[in-house]
């Protein structure tokens, strides 16, 4: 199912909104937002199934008793899962880091942890190294920026990926 632009502002703007329900709800708790990266207008399909139960399994499974609530929402703009943790912010974002490094489809979602007041926290805050892209070895966010691959490129490696990591 092909989504518009505006509806995909509009769960942003949702997303948005329910971290910040959460972070309220759960004070003390980190919270962690996981979404799966996928270009063009079909956000749910087979791929971004497959690869946000491949990312919420791992979240789960490093996690697991530190994990004290757990929200999904699978919509047809991107599949959503919230969770709230125990551990320090910091501690957490080095996990997903970790997870996000070292899954096979770690490339192809992205896990927030938010700071008391909603903020990302950046992986360079822990060490890390920005992002790569999906196809080279430029950051994701420049090639994003600057529209260096086509969304059929994009989706073809996606695949590739997904079916690789599925057999």
């Amino acid at each position: 199912m092909e989504i518009t632009l505006d509806a995909l502002l509009h769960s942003r703007d949702e997303r948005h909104a329910l971290q910040q329900q959460l972070i309220q709800q759960h004070p003390g708790g980190t919270l962690l937002c996981l979404t799966v990266v996928m270009p063009g207008s079909v956000k749910r399909n087979l791929y971004s199934v497959v690869t946000a139960q491949a990312a919420l399994t791992a979240l789960l499974d490093r996690l697991g008793e530190h994990i004290k609530a757990t929200r999904a929402r699978d919509l047809a703009t991107g599949y959503e899962a919230y969770l709230i943790t125990d551990l320090p912010a910091l501690e957490a974002k080095r996990v997903t880091c970790d997870i996000e490094d070292s899954l096979p489809l770690g490339r192809l979602f992205d896990i927030d942890v938010m700071d008391a007041d909603g903020v990302p926290i950046s992986r360079q805050t822990v060490g890390g190294e920005p992002r790569r892209c999906l196809l080279c070895d430029h950051e994701s966010r420049w090639c994003m920026r600057n529209h260096s691959h086509s969304q059929e490129e994009l989706m073809a490696h996606i695949k590739m990926v997904v079916e690789d990591y599925v057999r």
